[in-house]
C-alpha cells in the first residue's frame, strides 16, 4: 500500500511525515500519472483557489474528481476540505464537489487567529488535539455525509464514503490517530 500526499502546493511535507510514522510507504503526487502510483491521497491545508487553479492546468483535477467517483479514497485537511467540498458559501470558486458540504472559508478567523482545542471524536478514545489556522467552517451537510466531531455545533470531521475531511490540521500534532483512520479506509478501498 502506498498513500499519496498532494504536493502541488501547502503543508504537504507534515502529511508524508504522518504516514511514514505509520510506517506506511508515501508518495508526493503532482501529476495526473503519480495518481496510478498511489492507494489513497491526502490533500493538505494551503490556498485551496491555488491548489485548484494548478490542478486545472495540468490535468490533475478532472483525473482525481473521477478516480474519487469510482471509490478512491481521499482526505482533506483544511483548504483540502475547501477542495473537495460540493459547494463554498462566501468565495466563488471551483471544487472537486465530491462531499456534500457547503463551507464557508476562514470561518474560524485570520492566521493571528489560530488556536488549539480538544474535541471529541467519534471511535476515538481519548480527546484529539485539534488546531485550527485560518479553518474553513461546514455550514450545512447532506444525509449521506457522517460527522466524526463536532466545534460549537459545526461539524470538523465529516466522511462520505471514501471521503474524509477534517477542517484542522492533526498533521501538526503527534497524535497519528486521523491518519490511522484513513489508512484504515485505504485498506479498505484496496480489498474492493
Amino acid at each position: 500500500m502506498v498513500i499519496g500526499v498532494s504536493g502541488i502546493q501547502g503543508d504537504f511535507r507534515e502529511h508524508k511525515w504522518m504516514i511514514e510514522k505509520l510506517g506506511i510507504e508515501t508518495y508526493v503526487v503532482r501529476t495526473p500519472e503519480d495518481l496510478e502510483k498511489v492507494d489513497g491521497l491526502i490533500i493538505p491545508g494551503g490556498e485551496s483557489t491555488t491548489m485548484i487553479r494548478i490542478m486545472k492546468r495540468i490535468g490533475l483535477f478532472d483525473a482525481l474528481k473521477e478516480k474519487i467517483f469510482n471509490g478512491f479514497p481521499v482526505y482533506g485537511t483544511c483548504a483540502g476540505l475547501i477542495v473537495l467540498a460540493k459547494e463554498i458559501e462566501n468565495y466563488p470558486q471551483e471544487s472537486l464537489g465530491v462531499i456534500d458540504i457547503k463551507v464557508r472559508r476562514n470561518a474560524y478567523g485570520r492566521q493571528v487567529d489560530s488556536f488549539e482545542e480538544y474535541v471529541e471524536i467519534k471511535g476515538f478514545d481519548r480527546p484529539f488535539k485539534a488546531i485550527f489556522i485560518r479553518a474553513p467552517r461546514v455550514e450545512a451537510w447532506g444525509e449521506g455525509v457522517e460527522t466524526l466531531a463536532f466545534l460549537d455545533n459545526h461539524p470538523i470531521m465529516l466522511r462520505q464514503n471514501n471521503v474524509l475531511v477534517t477542517s484542522f490540521h492533526p498533521e501538526l500534532t503527534d497524535d497519528t490517530r486521523i491518519h490511522e483512520y484513513f489508512v484504515e479506509m485505504v485498506k479498505q478501498y484496496s480489498k474492493k
